[in-house]
């Protein structure tokens, strides 16, 4: 049995697989201020939904923003390598990740034998990412897990031009005293962040979308295939595929050969 731990910084994942690279486990867990506890309580909680204790786990590789802060692993690895290990086991072929985290937004592209060739990363603001999204619900005071079901709602797709999520708050609040319908508004906010997206790189190849945004706001994959022109797939599991990849690589590194 092997793990991976992937500690971002909204949430913490893990998931537990076996030498056949079958997930048995998997949980997530928010990350708050405390890393490792979170860590632990995703790892001990993804090992008991596989059945298991943690004495049966060979290995544990961690990675993401707070990989350095969990000392019951034996390896880490960056969140990039991860997330192209994990998404190039279900697509072995040239292909383009497009990640939407909590705080950052990537695109890693990889060659037909899984070998990077390109990265890109939006990190200047957090607009076009999950804490966008949050904090434009919060602001409408719209529970998060409603969006998607309004954005396929919508009749129209607003157009939402402010890039800094405090200038989106004005603006869409400004739009709603204009009588715009709220579906067409969050719809409007879904597509802008696709327009992020396609601003950082162009997408090539087979598009595989990865992340806790995707996961819960399969709307996105649409937008952005329109947007881009190309179809963009949803990868398997996908909030947890850097987690996935860890448990890849914990796999590859400490296994019987």
């Amino acid at each position: 049995m092997f793990a991976g731990i992937d500690v971002g910084t909204t949430t913490t994942k893990a998931v537990v697989i076996d030498a056949k690279k079958q997930v048995l486990g998997c949980f997530i867990h928010r990350s708050g201020t405390n890393l490792t506890s979170a860590a632990r309580e995703a790892f001990d909680k993804a090992v008991a939904q596989a059945g298991i204790t943690t004495g049966a786990v060979n290995a544990t590789v961690a990675t993401g923003y707070g990989r350095k802060n969990i000392p019951f692993v034996q390896h880490t690895r960056t969140e990039i390598s991860c997330h192209g290990r994990g998404c190039y086991h279900y697509f072995p072929e040239a292909i383009t990740i497009v990640d939407i985290g909590g705080q950052d937004s990537k695109i890693i592209k990889l060659d037909a034998k899984g070998k990077r060739t390109g990265f890109k990363m939006n990190r200047k603001c957090a607009a076009g990412t999950g804490a966008f999204l949050e904090e434009i619900a919060r602001k409408l005071d719209i529970p998060i897990s409603e969006l998607n079901g309004l954005a396929r709602g919508a009749s129209n797709t607003a157009k939402i031009g402010s890039y800094c999520t405090v200038f989106t708050a004005t603006e869409i609040l400004d739009r709603i005293r204009l009588g715009e319908k709220m579906d067409d508004i969050v719809r409007g906010l879904f597509d802008s962040v696709t327009k992020r997206i396609v601003e950082m790189d162009t997408l090539t190849d087979r598009v595989i979308i990865t992340g806790g945004v995707i996961a819960f706001n399969d709307i996105v994959a649409e937008l952005l295939s329109s947007r881009a022109g190309i179809e963009v797939e949803i990868a398997p599991h996908p909030q947890e595929v850097g987690a996935f990849g860890a448990a890849l690589f914990a796999e590859e590194l400490y296994g019987e050969k």
